[in-house]
């Protein structure tokens, strides 16, 4: 048994995952630290699947790995994504895009007839923007327009950099604004808001979507928590 200081075994929770994997089904492929586990453990469970990759990297990961690939539009069907996320709250709605992928990884979710997401214990929040940030992807033409707008509505934008310095860019060739936020009353209303702003792409927001989430507790358990209307 874990100590309960250590962090959340991310490893154990994407083999965890496979249970809700069968042979030579079509699998939406989340991007970031969770999500990149359950990659490995597809892989090695060698359960001649199809990926459908959310961003570049977690598609370079499959394949490295012998996972094969599909395009969105060259499949009927998702059967289940799995993706990570960066804050889930009591209703499951989500957080996600610290990675930079959220208007993929939307997509995918969509187009996906069963979505599960996989955190760390760390990422649950009793309301979302408890951790302070919300991603806005943004045309580059757009940046300084949708900064302004952003400010409108009472939130603390801010340009996303590379480490090095240099802009940060998108698999969509788009920019990042991150948002300074407190905990949010509305999620679905300022949604609204934000995509109401020309030029921007999409959002962290992911509301309504989650019927399950994995949680990797510090105990080293894993939870499963069911969205209420899909819990038959």
């Amino acid at each position: 048994m874990k100590n309960a200081t250590d962090s959340p075994d991310l490893e154990a929770l994407g083999r965890y995952a496979l249970r809700y994997v069968k042979r030579r089904q079509v699998i939406g492929l989340g991007t970031g630290r969770a999500a990149n586990e359950f990659i490995r453990a597809l892989a090695k469970a060698k359960l001649d699947v199809y990926g459908v990759p959310t961003s570049n990297a977690s598609g370079e990961l499959a394949r490295s790995l012998g996972i094969k690939l599909a395009d969105l539009g060259d499949v009927a069907k998702i059967d289940s994504d799995f993706d990570g996320a960066d804050e889930v709250d009591r209703r499951l709605n989500l957080i996600k895009g610290w990675g930079g992928a959220m208007v993929r990884e939307k997509i995918v979710a969509a187009a996906s007839r069963k979505r599960i997401f996989l955190v760390g214990e760390e990422k649950l929040v009793k309301r979302l923007g408890a951790r302070g940030t919300l991603p806005v992807e943004v045309v580059p033409f757009a940046l300084t327009l949708a900064t302004r707008e952003i400010a409108k509505l009472g939130l603390k934008p801010r340009s996303r950099s590379n480490p090095d310095g240099a802009e940060f860019v998108t698999d969509n060739g788009n920019r990042v604004i991150d948002c300074g936020v407190k905990e949010i009353r509305n999620p679905a209303r300022l949604e609204r808001d934000l995509r109401a702003i020309p030029g921007v792409v999409g959002t962290g927001l992911f509301l309504g979507m989650a019927d399950l989430v994995l949680v990797a507790m510090r105990d080293g358990s894993i939870r499963t928590l069911r969205h209420a209307a899909r819990a038959t």
